[in-house]
């Protein structure tokens, strides 16, 4: 996929939260992701207060959650919209970035929160942005994600492009940044598997 591939399918799908930033809003303020909070935090090493980086923060909702327990929380997201909306929501630090361009810096953060956001992350992509998000995490930090499961296929459902990953690939590709497994469960939980459309996981930084 060529850069300029890349540049136009991250805008179409920012422009479409962009666009729909209010219904979104509305739409998951509450989810109740708690599981996915908890999931991070309990492989945190230490007493903490941890620095999370809320990777595609939205509105923040996850945010305010996190500095609510007395974390640091540091949003990101590649729509201006939303970005505006968690400093408001949440009073944090909040970063305008799309995930194909990130500036984070080295060992800042103790975890990473990417709940239903790197799935946007063309497959040829995602490799290097991983290995980003490495760098960004301190010695034995801690990086979750929850992402749509599915048969490794990729393109566009309406305005936003996504991957939906197997656990076995979604495996190889953070394994191979760098990754160490610490668990992983499907959602919501309590359903039967067919009715569980998301995979989280769990990793710490080698």
């Amino acid at each position: 996929m060529r850069d300029d591939d890349t540049a136009r399918l991250t805008a179409r799908t920012v422009g479409h939260y962009d666009d729909h930033a209010l219904s979104f809003w509305e739409g998951t303020r509450d989810h109740d992701v708690s599981q996915n909070r908890a999931a991070l935090l309990s492989a945190l090493e230490g007493s903490g207060p941890f620095t999370i980086l809320d990777l595609g923060c939205g509105p923040g909702r996850d945010l305010a959650a996190f500095r609510a327990e007395g974390h640091i929380p540091v949003g990101l997201d590649g729509s201006a919209r939303f970005v505006e909306m968690a400093r408001r929501h949440a009073g944090c630090e909040v970063l305008h970035q799309d995930f194909l361009r990130l500036d984070l810096g080295a060992e800042r953060f103790d975890g990473i929160f990417a709940n239903a956001s790197l799935f946007h992350v063309p497959s040829a992509e995602l490799p290097r942005v991983l290995r980003e998000l490495h760098a960004a995490l301190r010695p034995r930090g801690v990086l979750f994600s929850s992402n749509p499961r599915g048969d490794d296929r990729e393109g566009w459902s309406g305005d936003r492009y996504g991957c939906t990953w197997s656990l076995d690939r979604w495996r190889d590709h953070v394994t191979t940044a760098g990754f160490e497994e610490i668990e992983h469960y499907y959602r919501p939980a309590g359903l039967p598997r067919a009715q569980q459309p998301w995979l989280a996981t769990v990793w710490r930084k080698r």
